[in-house]
């Protein structure tokens, strides 16, 4: 593993996970570092299914990867804050 993995992995899991807090309603109680972190898991997690599928990968942008992406950070966006609000007193 390279820098520009590591540093391509937070890049494209910001952006995931910015998207999936974007696409979830309301105001969820996570830091920008969780988010990060929840859109590289949804980012591995979304490629991982996309590939046992059989999605191609293409040059350019794999948009059925991207939405199952997106769609697993809104779910771990969404779980995350619902436990980081029941956990406070």
């Amino acid at each position: 593993m390279t820098i520009e993995t590591i540093l391509g992995a937070i890049v494209i899991g910001a952006i995931i996970g910015a998207l999936g807090r974007l696409v979830l309603p309301g105001r969820q109680p996570i830091g920008w570092i969780l988010t990060i972190v929840v859109g590289i898991v949804a980012a591995l997690i979304g490629t991982a299914i996309a590939q046992s599928l059989g999605v191609a990968t293409t040059d350019g942008i794999d948009w059925i990867e991207l939405v199952m992406q997106v769609v697993l950070a809104v779910i771990g966006v969404g779980a995350v804050a619902a436990l980081r609000g029941r956990t406070r007193v």
